[in-house]
């Protein structure tokens, strides 16, 4: 995405962020109210096209949860889906933040029962997360679909509890694939979520977290974010206009093994602090657009490229005048040993390097 304007973006409960204007702008899907093994049998197509909502609903609604996360600055909700028959959970990091400091975590199962979940680990980068929930061995799970599976236009369906309204089902179809959406994290910073699906099926705040399948109950995605247009203060609106988002079903695949095994999600790192020099700005100072690097950390991949405080990063990668999302992209979709070329401006005079990915050194400079 090339557009750098700033807009206003809501997630969770009554938190406002600013993020990088997608379509008017993007609004992670986070609630405003109390928002294993494959199990579920075929639910097909319907004659005109659409899924049969119905079968998909009857199937796919007890592998839904609502999750509620309470802490000492507020409280979210959201949705997600069971994964795995000994109480797996899958849903947005976005949504389980406010219980981050010292709080809880409540999952709500289909059938009313509510558990306590155990945080088992978290990707802000990815915005996903895993729990894990003491409530038997033989819960029903959600089967997973391959992202390269998906088409553009087949129908979907989208569950989880939009407003807090839990066992809630929406249609549509899958609108794109393969976008790159900025999107701001639960604690604060951006990320961008890579290859996403898009979709007009509705989504609100609330679904965040929760299940987009194929119509034979197969997870597409874990729906995530919403664009929205914004009113005549330049606010982003909170519902659904028909563009919404959801994190690949192979994406979630992979940082759900990842977290289950080690806990956490070893994505390289730039190893710098780097803000966006906007083309406006740029005129303003007579200098190039691009990435102002602010601070290097010691022994880092920037480090040991030789770039230092105060240069211009005026080209990364194939991007020409990137942006802080050019850098959260790059981030999350490169692995640590790749390569990334730098064109970057010094005392007026340009350098070339190559940056090797590294994961960030365990000191700081």
């Amino acid at each position: 995405m090339s557009d750098d304007r700033g807009t206003t973006v809501a997630t969770g409960a009554g938190r406002r962020w600013t993020a990088w204007a997608v379509a008017g702008g993007v609004v992670a899907a986070g609630a405003l109210g109390f928002a294993g093994g494959v199990w579920g049998g075929h639910a097909g197509a319907s004659g005109d096209g659409a899924c049969d909502a119905v079968h998909v609903a009857s199937s796919t609604l007890p592998t839904i949860v609502t999750i509620a996360a309470h802490g000492s600055e507020g409280s979210g909700t959201g949705s997600g889906e069971i994964v795995r028959s000994d109480g797996v959970v899958v849903t947005n990091d976005h949504v389980i933040t406010p219980a981050m400091k010292g709080g809880r975590i409540e999952v709500l199962l289909s059938d009313g029962r509510a558990h306590q979940a155990e945080l088992v680990g978290r990707d802000p980068q990815t915005d996903l997360a895993v729990l894990r929930i003491d409530a038997g061995e033989n819960l029903p799970t959600i089967p997973f679909s391959q992202s390269d599976d998906v088409e553009v236009g087949e129908p979907v369906v989208a569950l989880g509890a939009p407003l807090g309204l839990s066992g809630t089902v929406t249609t549509g179809i899958v609108s794109a694939l393969g976008r790159e959406v900025p999107v701001p994290t639960g604690a604060g910073g951006t990320t961008v979520l890579t290859g996403v699906v898009q979709t007009d099926a509705s989504i609100n705040p609330g679904n965040s977290g929760g299940a987009l399948v194929d119509c034979d109950g197969r997870l597409v995605g874990v729906n995530t974010a919403i664009a929205t247009v914004p009113g005549e203060n330049g606010q982003a609106g909170g519902g659904s206009v028909g563009i919404g988002f959801a994190v690949p079903v192979d994406t979630v695949r992979a940082i759900t093994d990842e977290l289950l095994e080690h806990g956490t999600v070893a994505h390289p790192s730039f190893g710098m602090t780097a803000s966006t020099v906007t083309e406006d700005t740029a005129a303003a100072f007579d200098v190039a657009p691009g990435l102002y690097v602010e601070a290097v950390v010691r022994g880092g991949s920037a480090d040991k490229a030789g770039l230092k405080p105060g240069d211009l990063i005026t080209r990364l990668g194939d991007v020409t005048a990137p942006t802080s999302a050019t850098l959260a992209r790059l981030t999350v979709t490169s692995r640590t040993g790749d390569d990334v070329d730098a064109v970057y401006l010094r005392d007026g005079k340009e350098h070339t390097t190559t940056i090797t990915l590294e994961p960030l050194p365990a000191h700081r400079g």
